[in-house]
């Protein structure tokens, strides 16, 4: 079906596609790698992730020999935490169940861990060549635009529609190549927001761009609800200069990260309101000093919207098992959220009087 579409794409990327490292790759190892790191992110906060995973773990076995704390660590920043478990424990199941064999087809594929339809699709495609379509939010936009397509993309009857006319668009003969034009295509041509139709190759068969409804496509059913979240970190330090850590383990945003003691509460929580309250003075016991209070940082995820403040404060106590801790100096080797980083950043705790 359509081959002007893909004659037209594929001839477009030869002359506009960006340089990147997995382009040439083959390898299913690194092209799952480049997958995983790139859901949800852009590819130029992406990149460097990809070559630190690439370098610190050369091998599918490398990964999964390091710890998670290590793999949680090189993947600081780059959020969706759970990308970054799911990628460690997928590698585990290849090394201990496949022998470190990455699995050859479309369907063994998917059994892995965070693996879904459009990963396993790009993985068969780039590595093995197999004829299978991906659809990615890029590929939505363009074919409802293109098309004139306004079932939601999120609904489920919206899926098996773009699926179907994204497997029948297909060159079955380039699928590589055909699924990297149609990402690239609308990555860098068919933007969500200031798309370039005035220079585009479709323009002529374009439906958006000639009815005058880009800005309308692709349609969504469901409205994001956020969630807003109030964090109060207290940052204690005791007279060997540890300070108390906790590592998140609950089913929650950044499982698996490092945290200062938290308060969490329905709105932000006043200093004379903080001393009093019974998590602080837990932490803090009777006798403490308050060394810093930080600014209000807000930070957004896609559904939630986090404001946190951070109060530093020095205890007579000195902190014994079980609670965890670590040496100030010692904080910069631990995966922190990117929340959390912004703070030492900017506090840098190392160089603050205790004494």
């Amino acid at each position: 079906m359509e081959s002007w579409f893909s004659r037209g794409l594929q001839k477009w990327y030869e002359k506009h596609r960006r340089d990147l490292p997995w382009r040439q790759e083959t390898d299913p190892y690194k092209i799952w790698l480049s997958e995983i790191i790139l859901q949800q992110t852009q590819v130029a906060q992406g990149l460097s992730y990809y070559l630190r995973f690439t370098q610190n773990y050369p091998q599918v076995q490398n990964l999964a020999e390091a710890t998670e704390d290590q793999v949680l660590k090189d993947w600081q920043g780059l959020g969706y935490y759970s990308r970054a478990r799911n990628l460690h424990e997928t590698a585990k199941q290849i090394v201990n169940e496949q022998q470190g064999v990455f699995p050859g087809d479309y369907k063994s594929l998917k059994e892995l861990k965070g693996v879904g339809d459009y990963t396993a699709a790009a993985i068969a495609s780039f590595a093995y060549n197999q004829p299978h379509a991906v659809v990615d939010g890029n590929v939505y936009r363009l074919l409802s635009r293109l098309f004139g397509i306004e079932t939601a993309i999120d609904s489920s009857e919206g899926k098996k529609e773009f699926f179907k006319l994204a497997e029948e668009l297909l060159d079955c003969k380039n699928p590589a190549r055909h699924n990297q034009a149609i990402m690239e295509f609308g990555s860098q041509w068919c933007k969500p927001i200031h798309p370039k139709c005035p220079d585009c190759i479709f323009k002529e068969k374009c439906f958006a761009f000639n009815n005058e409804i880009v800005d309308k496509l692709p349609v969504k059913a469901k409205k994001t609800k956020v969630r807003k979240r109030y964090f109060t970190y207290v940052v204690a330090v005791d007279k060997k200069k540890n300070v108390i850590i906790n590592k998140r383990a609950a089913n929650d945003i950044w499982k698996g990260l490092y945290e200062f003691p938290l308060i969490e509460s329905e709105k932000e929580i006043k200093e004379k309101d903080l001393f009093k309250h019974p998590s602080f003075k837990n932490v803090a016991g009777n006798h403490f000093s308050l060394l810093h209070q930080s600014k209000s940082y807000k930070h957004v995820l896609s559904h939630q919207h986090l404001h946190a403040k951070f109060y530093v404060i020095f205890t007579k106590n000195i902190f014994k098992a079980p609670v965890q801790t670590s040496a100030l100096n010692s904080l910069k080797n631990l995966a922190f959220p990117r929340l959390i980083e912004k703070f030492l950043n900017d506090c840098q705790l190392d160089e603050i009087s205790y004494f």
